[in-house]
């Protein structure tokens, strides 16, 4: 196992320069200057260069991408153009509001999407069946931004109802923007949760259907054993591996994708601060951004690989 985690940790090295190299070459192909946008439109040229030469926006594509690498391998990511303080303490904040609505998130889809894929299985072409897949593929089809805004004006704006229930009308339950409390963290985690949990169910249905009809089943329940210990204990084990595969490039594909819902819902995470900061050219925020997502992404993917080890002993890492 030890071997394997030095293995996979190397083999990160070529993709995490890949990142570095193609987002770095991405910002420098933004029109704009962010000296200019520093010393505001009306700033005198000298004022403008000056702080090009500080920024070291004068040196050749190689020497700026060599300093920011180089820097980067000693945990220095630079300062940020616009406040001046350094990208780690910018990321940091924002970083764990994300992992926090990434986490949530996972975990209600992982709930939702295990039930219904495990009915569904179980009860193959029934009306349950039928019912959990049309709901999967309407969680699938809906855009997050849209569901996240009809969830705000369901329940946190509040209803327009008639005047016969007076007690209910215009009655908001949550809250429409922040991060923080129960109120306004339950709509942008079920608008988050909802399309991963339908791909879930998809794939728990799929998988399960593939191992139910397998001989070892078919054994358990000639031996005896309760239906609950032979889907639970036997099926449901074997038939998670490529559940969690699908669970794991969720959780990372969040950290980097919550940016509409967290523009949507106005929460200041890490996908927010990539974009606003996109938009005002400050290289260094996007670039580490960019960077601690791609590390956290690398290490989920290697978390799921030692969970197969876990979930199958047959499994060989090597």
């Amino acid at each position: 196992m030890f071997t394997y985690i030095v293995r996979r940790l190397v083999q990160t090295i070529p993709v995490l320069i890949g990142v570095t190299i193609i987002v770095f070459s991405l910002m420098h192909l933004i029109p704009g200057d962010p000296a200019q946008i520093m010393a505001g439109e009306s700033a005198p040229k000298e004022q403008v260069e000056n702080i090009r030469e500080r920024l070291g926006l004068n040196d050749p594509y190689p020497v700026q991408y060599w300093n920011y690498i180089s820097n980067a391998v000693q945990g220095d990511l630079g300062s940020s153009i616009r406040s001046g303080r350094s990208v780690s303490s910018e990321i940091g904040g924002r970083l764990m509001v994300t992992i926090e609505l990434a986490f949530y998130s996972t975990i209600l889809s992982v709930f939702l999407g295990l039930i219904a894929g495990i009915v569904s299985a179980t009860k193959q072409y029934s009306f349950q069946d039928v019912s959990l897949m049309i709901l999967a593929l309407f969680g699938l089809s809906m855009p997050n931004f849209w569901l996240g805004l009809m969830l705000i004006n369901w329940f946190a704006i509040g209803f327009d109802l008639p005047s016969w229930v007076p007690f209910l009308e215009n009655t908001s339950w949550f809250k429409p923007s922040g991060w923080g409390s129960f109120q306004q963290v339950l709509l942008p985690v079920i608008t988050l949760g909802t399309g991963g949990a339908a791909i879930i169910a998809r794939m728990t249905r799929s998988s399960m259907l593939d191992v139910i009809d397998e001989d070892y089943i078919r054994t358990a329940r000639a031996k005896g054993a309760k239906e609950r210990v032979v889907i639970y204990q036997h099926a449901l084990k074997n038939a998670l591996i490529p559940v969690v595969t699908v669970v794991g490039l969720q959780f990372g594909a969040l950290l980097g994708g919550a940016v509409l819902t967290e523009t949507v819902f106005a929460i200041n995470g890490l996908g927010k601060l990539i974009i606003d900061s996109i938009r005002a050219r400050d290289f260094p925020i996007v670039q580490g951004g960019v960077l601690v997502a791609a590390l956290v992404f690398v290490a989920v993917n290697l978390i799921v690989d030692m969970a197969y080890r876990f979930l199958n002993k047959r499994i060989d890492l090597n």
